[in-house]
């Protein structure tokens, strides 16, 4: 039985999912911290009804949240360079730069973040784990218990 998941076996950061956030305390003006567990993810691809569906499974799976969204491989490059996310859902058949090629981009500039390829064509999973991708999705399985057991495994 296929679960729909590649992954290339990497091992997971442990402390990835936290970001340090600071600011001034209103009453005694001094620096106050606060941890988020919060796995921040950047959605990219060219079709607002799978974004749309992406969206709702990452506000479905405890733990996540969408930093993000981007149309395009060139956009995608430069909202992780801005957004610094965890995790990018990266389609693989885009227009401009393609998925792969955006993948290799974000994983030489933010060699920290996760890249997981989604297509609902299955030739690509080769492709997409050979650009830098952790793992491969086929689109028709992408649900939140997946996209959690995929998270726990890269």
């Amino acid at each position: 039985m296929s679960t729909g998941i590649t992954t290339c076996g990497k091992p997971h950061r442990p402390d990835s999912a936290s970001h340090l956030f600071t600011g001034m305390g209103s009453s005694q003006n001094q620096r106050v911290t606060v941890l988020t567990d919060q796995i921040r993810v950047l959605i990219v691809d060219d079709q607002e009804a799978f974004r749309s569906a992406a969206r709702l499974v990452v506000a479905l799976t405890d733990g996540f949240e969408v930093a993000g969204e981007a149309e395009t491989g060139e956009q995608g490059v430069d909202m992780a360079a801005e957004l610094r996310p965890d995790l990018v859902l990266m389609d693989i058949n885009l227009p401009g730069i393609d998925g792969l090629e955006a993948t290799r981009q974000i994983m030489t500039a933010l060699p920290e973040t996760r890249v997981i390829g989604l297509s609902t064509y299955e030739e690509f999973k080769d492709r997409a784990m050979a650009a830098g991708a952790v793992a491969f999705i086929s689109k028709s399985d992408f649900e939140p218990d997946l996209l959690v057991q995929v998270w726990n495994t890269v």
